[in-house]
């Protein structure tokens, strides 16, 4: 159990919201347009966390030094872009999980290395974030995680020691950057962690495998 902490912080994709379906709808629209089959939702799911890079590999097999790769990128992110939040959901329990912080008087934030270009859209047109103390995305510094500035910079936006904050995340590098910044970590296990992940080697504080066992860990009581 974590003690005196006064702020969570929270990786967006995987942790928060599911948007692996808009994600992988916006590769498979590639693909249907040059006359390939659509590919299911099951396959785009497990990379949806490595973002346009992770839709790109599953949709064509093309990594990042591909000599089409940048072209292609941004053909993804005008696809994506026309609908952020189409079939994108709140994962179960998340907004139970947030009540139960705000009301215990802990402020809240997100640290997320989707570029602003789509963040700052997704925090206007889903309610969930209304509340959020900070939103801080992967352009917001100079550096993305696994860096800790941007995590650092949301302890500065919501006022809070980034030793009394928790970081929670389903990525490796969300628990890198949060053990640089000098916080707590958690490995959000129900989140997209990709093929080969080995969570146990990441170095997290705690593991927890749904949204509202995070409550236990600061001793906090989840709302009926």
């Amino acid at each position: 159990m974590f003690t005196n902490i006064e702020a969570v912080l929270f990786d967006l994709d995987g942790t928060l919201i599911d948007s692996a379906p808009d994600l992988g709808a916006a590769a498979d629209r590639m693909r249907v347009k040059r006359g390939m089959p659509s590919l299911p939702l099951d396959m785009y799911r497990p990379m949806a966390g490595a973002g346009a890079r992770g839709m790109l590999r599953v949709g064509f097999d093309m990594t990042s030094d591909h000599v089409d790769f940048e072209v292609m990128r941004e053909e993804f992110f005008q696809e994506y872009e026309r609908d952020l939040t189409a079939n994108t959901v709140v994962f179960d329990q998340v907004i139970d999980m947030l009540q139960a912080i705000e009301v215990a008087g802990l402020k809240w934030g997100v640290v997320t290395n989707k570029s602003e270009r789509f963040t700052l859209p997704i925090a206007q047109q889903m309610p969930l974030f209304a509340k959020a103390a900070a939103v801080v995305s992967g352009d917001t510094t100079p550096h993305a995680k696994p860096h800790p500035a941007p995590l650092l910079e949301a302890a500065k936006r919501v006022g809070v020691a980034p030793q009394r904050c928790v970081y929670v995340g389903d990525d490796e590098r969300d628990i890198v950057a949060g053990l640089a910044a000098g916080m707590q970590t958690v490995a959000a296990l129900y989140g997209y962690l990709g093929a080969n992940a080995n969570t146990a080697s990441w170095g997290a504080h705690a593991h927890i495998d749904q949204p509202s066992q995070l409550l236990g860990l600061l001793d906090l009581q989840r709302l009926d």
